[in-house]
């Protein structure tokens, strides 16, 4: 989450029993892999350490959702390794990272968790008059405000490598940025919409994933050029007409960027475990997958729930079926 340390599975951060009241979110900090300075900003904000590990949990998951098919499946392993080079998965992972965090951030706001922010209240909409602004929104004002201090994003990176990571974490705050939606409720007599509760409401996170899962199929690979007209360098990539184009253009502020051809994944290395092993659809991803080797095939007996029926008053009561299920699975 801040660029300088693997996303990993943090250990239990619930507050140590018998510790002091108002305590326990500063043992929480200190827990987690942040600098000097974020953990300064950590022990000030009551609610940020369990929402950092939210945060993690939400970007890690929806990762190896996006990428069950493909043969990096953003494991944790080798993450350390690849966070270090410039390749499509590591723009990805600034994306997804900042995005769950903003995205984290900005519900804990509205859920009462952090105590230096609440709902979000200027909804800015229109009809004023006839519209009643309730609900607690999310926050999602706050939130981008405070990651950019977080992740410390006030100066530029000078290198090719900075400007890179600051983008692709600048891509993900906009894709939950493009997904706060204004939710409204009618009251009034008999439906007529007199007046209407309405707040603002951030996408489901499932959303902001594919979307970024969509981004980094259209990446962008870049290098850094000098601009005369502003007096410092800037990203630079292939004409949108084609990547054998002789001009060069911007990436757009929505492109991930990368700056290094990535790896195959197919075999072990410090960046995955590879493909070998992989259960994979026959009829989608195992040709890709299995990288030529091939997969092995195996029946295998599944226990499911079925024929189920409500039973008065509260409860279903369901029979057990088994049916053969047929795994494919990458050759060595």
């Amino acid at each position: 989450l801040t660029g300088k340390e693997a996303l990993t599975h943090f250990p239990s951060l619930g507050a140590p029993g018998g510790s002091a009241p108002g305590k326990g979110h500063v043992k929480q900090c200190e827990l987690l892999q942040l600098s000097r300075k974020q953990k300064r900003l950590c022990r000030r904000e009551p609610g940020l350490a369990e929402t950092l590990r939210d945060a993690i949990r939400l970007g890690i998951l929806e990762c190896q959702f996006q990428f069950r098919s493909e043969r990096w499946n953003c494991s944790l392993e080798g993450r350390p390794s690849l966070l270090k080079r410039g390749f499509k998965e590591t723009a990805f992972l600034y994306a997804v990272s900042s995005a769950a965090l903003t995205h984290s951030l900005a519900r804990a706001c509205s859920a009462g968790r952090m105590e230096r922010c609440t709902c979000d209240d200027s909804p800015g909409l229109e009809n004023r008059k006839a519209w009643q602004w309730g609900v607690c929104g999310d926050n999602l004002k706050y939130s981008t405000k405070f990651l950019k201090k977080f992740l410390g994003q006030k100066r530029i990176g000078k290198d090719l490598r900075a400007k890179v990571d600051i983008h692709n974490t600048n891509v993900g705050i906009k894709a939950v940025k493009n997904g706060l939606k204004t939710t409204c409720k009618c009251h009034g007599v008999s439906g007529s919409c007199a007046v209407r509760t309405c707040w603002k409401q951030l996408s489901p996170f499932h959303e902001i994933g594919r979307l970024l899962k969509l981004r980094y199929d259209d990446a962008v690979k870049v290098f850094s050029t000098s601009n005369d007209a502003v007096g410092h360098s800037e990203l630079a990539g292939p004409h949108r007409h084609g990547p054998s184009a002789k001009h060069l253009a911007l990436p757009r502020p929505t492109d991930l960027v990368y700056v290094e051809d990535s790896p195959s994944f197919c075999r072990p290395s410090k960046y995955s475990l590879g493909t070998a092993g992989r259960t994979c659809s026959r009829e989608g991803s195992c040709d890709s997958m299995c990288c030529g080797r091939g997969y092995n095939t195996q029946s295998r007996l599944v226990t499911f729930s079925c024929h189920c029926q409500v039973r008065w008053c509260c409860y279903v009561e369901c029979q057990q079926c088994m049916q053969e299920e047929v795994v494919y699975s990458c050759k060595q």
